[in-house]
């Protein structure tokens, strides 16, 4: 893994992973232009049910009739109308080995009081740590969260997670959770739109330990 030239991140949480065999993941598609509107989605991963995680509208722009949709078992009737190829709903804790992709859900909730009700435990949404193609390298897309107990031991070489604050961590929280798991590079992400301004990403980088190598996205 000499560089993230396989990884696109577009607006707030959308993210586009491409495997060495060719699969592609899209997590969170929101936000797309008619340019990026591809079709060409292997698969699509949605972390919970906010409308700038799912989006049906940009879901259809990544989507083709082979597609094949993972989402948190508690969403289920909120994805039944996307036409997915198949559907795959899962638990925190749980794996999922799919060709060319193999899906671990890991806890996505917040901790910080004033954040409790934006993404509470109970309602089972979830990050993804994700393989594709039999690489060994281990994307972890944190979802929208707190650093808590459930996702602060979690083991990846990427790490996106979000930075924005409000409803999230914010960019020195943030760099104290990607100090705590230590991958070998960090994406920030969900900040630049709704919440969040690019100066943020500042703030982030400088707190993040030598040992990390952190990536910026780009901005639109």
């Amino acid at each position: 893994m000499s560089s993230l030239g396989n990884v696109r991140v577009f607006t707030q949480s959308a993210i586009r992973i491409e495997g060495t065999g060719g699969t592609v993941v899209y997590l969170d598609p929101f936000g797309l232009t008619e340019g990026e509107a591809a079709h060409d989605a292997t698969y699509v991963l949605i972390t919970h049910a906010h409308y700038d995680h799912l989006s049906p509208e940009d879901y259809a722009r990544v989507a083709s009739e082979r597609t094949v949709l993972v989402a948190p078992a508690s969403m289920e009737a909120d994805v039944a109308g996307l036409d997915a190829a198949a559907t795959h709903l899962m638990r925190a804790g749980e794996k999922l080995e799919l060709p060319g992709l193999v899906v671990e859900a890991v806890p996505a909730y917040n901790v910080e009081p004033a954040r409790l009700a934006m993404h509470p435990q109970a309602n089972g949404w979830l990050g993804y740590v994700l393989s594709l193609d039999g690489d060994p390298t281990r994307y972890y897309v944190a979802g929208d969260t707190d650093q808590n107990p459930d996702n602060e031991a979690v083991s990846c070489d990427v790490m996106l997670l979000p930075i924005g604050g409000t409803y999230t961590c914010d960019p020195l929280q943030a760099a104290a959770f990607a100090n705590a798991v230590r991958p070998r590079i960090a994406v920030p992400i969900h900040y630049g739109s709704i919440v969040g301004t690019y100066a943020d990403f500042d703030a982030f980088a400088s707190a993040v330990g030598p040992a990390v190598t952190v990536v910026k996205k780009l901005e639109r």
